[in-house]
């Protein structure tokens, strides 16, 4: 009698071992999956390239710089884009001959082509 409680317990600590082992590798696979998340993201929206560009403050200047040019003459090209075809959409409307929205929009047109 004493041995069958000896070796169900030996049976329930092996369970138990092998449980344990299983939840282990569960636990590792969860880990290193999270870790191959944190890569990917990582290299994805490179972080490190980052981290060296705060480190060095000319190359930073210099790319800030770069970027305001860029995004000045961005905005000036769309500006510019943007009034031409509001300037052409206007100038349709008033040969449409509506007749108080036309007077108003020939104002504006006549004002804007004088000061070319």
């Amino acid at each position: 009698m004493f041995k069958f409680k000896k070796e169900n317990k030996e049976n329930i600590l092996n369970k138990e071992k092998a449980e344990n082992k299983q939840n282990k590798s569960k636990v590792e696979k969860e880990l290193l999956e999270s870790v191959d998340k944190l890569n990917f993201t990582l290299s994805k929206n490179n972080v490190l390239e980052l981290a060296e560009l705060l480190g060095n403050r000319k190359q930073l200047l210099i790319r800030n710089l770069m970027t305001g040019i860029a995004k000045g003459i961005g905005i000036g090209i769309g500006f510019t884009v943007l009034t031409a075809i509001l300037l052409i959409i206007l100038q349709k409307i008033v040969t449409l001959n509506i007749p108080v929205i036309g007077d108003y929009i020939a104002d504006i047109v006549e004002i804007v082509q004088s000061s070319r």
